[in-house]
């Protein structure tokens, strides 16, 4: 085993959780290396400060995330792209199933805690590094959608990513059933989805 790997994982699902949980000015280093189990050299040697080890979290998750989305909506566009629940499936899915990952839904809510505590150093950091997936994905609505405003479309999509992210989360009051798997349930999830955003993304156009 790769030792300086697993001590790197080791700090980094550390602060997923203790982030998740007390938020970014909540969760201390003291708190981060108890739980870690190693000590702040280690945290500095790997991170150098809390603010690379927070963009750090969100890296770990997000670049697959994108990945994969950039990977599922090029294949939606190669066989024409012409269905708005594709791409919307392009989009939701790779989403869905990173929830489903270890940690997935803790992530999720590091995720919400970013944005309702006006972190504007970690909005721009998501901008900046990611905002250009969103940007793709926003074309493609905006082309299947053509009546819509620009105005108009973004409120739409604004509200689709929190119907994804909540039910990211594990928030929701949907839960799955003893006779359902884990699988079949995030299938049903997705399924919802699609036919909610599709039907708010064509609502009035």
């Amino acid at each position: 085993m790769n030792r300086t790997g697993s001590t790197k994982e080791r700090i980094l699902g550390a602060a997923e959780a203790l982030f998740a949980q007390r938020g970014f000015d909540g969760a201390s280093l003291r708190q981060l290396t108890s739980s870690a189990g190693v000590n702040l050299a280690a945290v500095n040697y790997h991170f150098g400060s809390k603010e690379k080890l927070v963009e750090e979290v969100f890296r770990r998750r997000l670049d697959a995330l994108n990945a994969q989305r950039q990977a599922a909506l090029a294949k939606v566009t190669e066989l024409g792209g012409n269905r708005l629940e594709d791409v919307l499936d392009a989009f939701i899915r790779p989403a869905m199933e990173l929830s489903d990952d270890d940690g997935g839904p803790l992530f999720m809510r590091v995720l919400v805690r970013a944005f309702a505590e006006h972190d504007d150093t970690l909005r721009r950091f998501v901008s900046e590094n990611y905002g250009h997936v969103m940007r793709q994905f926003s074309a493609e609505f905006a082309r299947l959608l053509p009546d819509l405003s620009k105005e108009e479309l973004y409120w739409r999509i604004d509200i689709m990513v929190g119907a994804l992210t909540h039910a990211m989360s594990g928030f929701g009051m949907m839960k799955r059933k003893n006779d359902v798997s884990a699988r079949a349930h995030r299938e049903q999830t997705i399924q919802h989805l699609i036919r909610f955003a599709a039907a708010g993304l064509r609502a009035g156009s």
